[in-house]
């Protein structure tokens, strides 16, 4: 069991998430009864927090307005937590303003823990080790994410700079549905208020987004990440390659996740559609495929195109005549 002094700093805790708490409510969490979380509230009064009671049916303990923090208290479990999310986050490229800010954000952390917690996080994080590289995408402005998943929350038109893979500029408007991390990249989808049409756009590559007066309705039920893998999935690239697999859409998801495929299930060979689904993918490359397609061991069919096959074939035999030799 905790020791009274823990237990009063959950009580603050408690208290600093907002709103009122019951005296039971308190208990609960705290695992006393009624009359310990008096004198324990006793005790953050005599300390100078302004907690304040409040009478009524639904009355309890709540902090006065206006109240500033104490200085940053965490546990080991939490500490650990906070700063494995920074390096994951500095390593994926999902950070804001460049690696300094979690760096300094770890340092600041480091500071004011127990140097025995510090010595012991810090010998985790030097004998981590992650089978990914870094990522090297850059990172989106803080100002202009926070502006867009204000204008998200509110559902109200944002501006911005756009700049395009092929550096053209654009000024936009845009009905964004939601903030999508993907892939070490961070982008918005929602309707491009100009051409009228549904677009995903890379947020490292927005500047001086602000938003407009006025509202806008969202589709019922829109997921923002399905339109994001899915727009992967179905944008131009040099080939638009069509297979015929021989499964189900699970199985095949395996290896071409969304992302990368499109799936129709029913797809007709030799006059039997039961168990055959159609994947279509658009890519720059082929040369990736034909490994992934053996990974799959089912069969399968390549109606385009033929430069596909080609390479499939080679593939083929250079596994067999890997196999021949010992």
């Amino acid at each position: 069991m905790p020791k009274p002094a823990g237990r009063v700093l959950t009580l603050l805790e408690l208290l600093q998430s907002g709103g009122t708490r019951t005296v039971a409510e308190l208990a609960e969490r705290l695992e006393v009864d009624g009359r310990t979380v008096r004198r324990y509230v006793g005790q953050l009064i005599d300390l100078d927090v302004p907690v304040e009671s409040v009478r009524g049916r639904y009355g309890g303990y709540r902090l006065g307005p206006g109240y500033r923090l104490p200085p940053l208290m965490l546990s080991d479990d939490e500490a650990l937590a906070v700063l494995l999310g920074l390096v994951a986050g500095r390593r994926t490229g999902l950070v804001t303003a460049g690696h300094t800010a979690s760096e300094t954000a770890s340092a600041k952390i480091r500071r004011v823990l127990p140097r025995r917690v510090a010595r012991r996080l810090d010998v985790l994080l030097d004998s981590l080790a992650f089978t990914d590289r870094p990522g090297e995408s850059a990172t989106p402005d803080a100002d202009v994410l926070l502006t867009i998943a204000d204008a998200v929350s509110h559902c109200r038109p944002v501006a911005m700079r756009y700049t395009g893979g092929d550096g053209r500029r654009s000024e936009r408007t845009l009905h964004a549905y939601g903030i999508v991390a993907h892939a070490g990249r961070w982008y918005v989808t929602g309707r491009d208020a100009g051409s009228g049409e549904d677009r995903t756009f890379r947020l490292d590559r927005i500047a001086d987004a602000r938003t407009l007066p006025g509202s806008f309705e969202p589709p019922a039920d829109v997921d923002a990440a399905q339109r994001v893998v899915t727009g992967f999935a179905t944008a131009e690239y040099r080939h638009e390659v069509i297979l015929r697999i021989h499964g189900t859409v699970e199985q095949i998801r395996a290896r071409l996740p969304a992302s990368v495929a499109t799936m129709e299930e029913g797809a007709d060979k030799d006059g039997e559609g039961e168990g055959w689904v159609r994947a279509r993918l658009r890519v720059e490359r082929l040369d990736w495929l034909p490994p992934v397609l053996a990974s799959l061991n089912r069969p399968f069919a390549i109606e385009h195109p033929d430069e596909l096959r080609t390479l499939v074939t080679t593939f083929a035999e250079h596994l067999t005549s890997y196999a021949r030799h010992p």
